[in-house]
């Protein structure tokens, strides 16, 4: 009988092990700061905390190229060039041209395109232009355009420095792909899930297919609109999902420091 449990235990034992095997290892760097214009220091809180993508939504007007949510929130001071540009110029300087000091931790800059695509996308290629040794593929900061982004047809006119974010139910060719730099999607297509208890498992089979489909195709996903505590975190990570999805940076950053594995 004792031979008998001690097998039962060791095959447990090694049962567990298998599925924390297969669990994706988690830092920082897989973590996304949401609208993060909206932090208490856009930019820094995220960068500190060593996260992996931050976003900013930018409206063109009158030539520049400012940070909001809203036109109405717009602010003389609060220009694309000034809170993020130029902190990413400043990182990039002092760590000998890589946005973090470590080789293998770069940064994904999304950045919402919310006025008419195609002139706003034109600002800022403009403004970017002059560094593009410091972004991706060159460099280590990647430069991904969402929202009113152009026709996928038209994608391989843009500099190779621009990305955009494609969506996992359209169809690419193979050129246009290459030009993909994520894939993203709204939460609430296949769930109405509140981060409460278990995710329902026919959503969790939705969302595994989805991501099985882009991994597939090379490209990562992001999910957002997704709920904001870690049991939600624990979800998104049991599932695969590239990038968490977050407005709270300070949380995320000390839980996937300490969270034991």
């Amino acid at each position: 009988m004792k031979k008998i449990t001690t097998l039962f235990i060791s095959f447990t034992l090694s049962i567990q092990f298998i599925a924390a095997q297969s669990v994706k290892s988690y830092s920082t760097a897989q973590a996304h700061s949401h609208n993060d214009y909206e932090r208490v220091r856009p930019f820094t809180d995220a960068y500190e905390q060593q996260f992996g993508s931050v976003e900013a939504d930018i409206f063109l007007v009158n030539d520049t190229l400012f940070v909001a949510h809203n036109l109405k929130d717009i602010r003389p001071n609060r220009t694309f060039k000034a809170l993020y540009l130029l902190p990413i110029l400043e990182k990039t300087e002092q760590n000998g041209g890589r946005i973090y000091s470590q080789d293998n931790i770069p940064l994904q800059l999304l950045i919402d395109l919310k006025t008419e695509g195609e002139p706003t996308l034109a600002a800022l290629i403009k403004v970017l232009e002059p560094y593009k040794n410091i972004f991706a593929p060159a460099g280590s900061v990647k430069v991904v355009v969402s929202g009113n982004v152009p026709d996928p047809t038209l994608f391989e006119q843009y500099p190779d420095f621009i990305y955009f974010d494609g969506r996992p139910e359209n169809a690419y060719t193979p050129a246009q792909m290459a030009h993909v730099g994520l894939i993203s999607q709204a939460f609430q297509k296949y769930s109405n899930w509140n981060g409460e208890g278990p995710i329902l498992e026919k959503d969790k089979k939705k969302i595994q297919k989805m991501i099985t489909e882009v991994h597939d195709k090379g490209k990562k996903v992001r999910i957002w609109a997704t709920p904001d505590n870690i049991n939600s975190w624990k979800t998104m990570m049991a599932l695969g999902v590239d990038y968490l999805n977050t407005d709270k940076v300070r949380e995320l950053g000390d839980y996937l420091r300490t969270a034991p594995r």
